[in-house]
């Protein structure tokens, strides 16, 4: 199961960063998964969950935000969800559409809290 692998993969993205934030906590990882990664957002979430726990990064959440495949349509330039390569442009009609996007796999931001005690007047 490479979910595992991309969960670990992201638990390492968010400890590398969480030590640019020495007085915050990163309390949200946002990963963006395309319909077209190859993915289950689900196993994704499943081993990120069992990761975590005891990792010392305890409650880190994770967001999925799930992408369809996107085109472009190359004669009103239109950008739609498509169901499949050879989606008309729900705009003009017309066949003529190019892919751009839907096979994202990335970690899309982080949320820290600030843990940096307040200043006193």
């Amino acid at each position: 199961m490479h979910e595992m692998g991309i969960a670990s993969s992201v638990l390492d993205a968010v400890r590398a960063e969480a030590r640019r934030f020495p007085n915050g906590h990163v309390y949200k990882v946002v990963l963006r998964i395309g319909a077209l990664a190859g993915v289950d957002p689900d196993a994704v979430s499943f081993c990120f969950g069992a990761l975590v726990l005891g990792s010392g990064l305890e409650p880190l959440a994770l967001e999925i935000e799930y992408r369809s495949r996107q085109h472009v349509c190359a004669a009103c330039g239109r950008s739609f969800a498509a169901a499949n390569e050879d989606s008309a442009c729900p705009e003009c009609g017309s066949a003529d559409a190019v892919f751009s996007g839907g096979d994202e796999l990335e970690i899309a931001y982080l949320e820290v809290e600030d843990g940096a005690p307040a200043a006193r007047a």
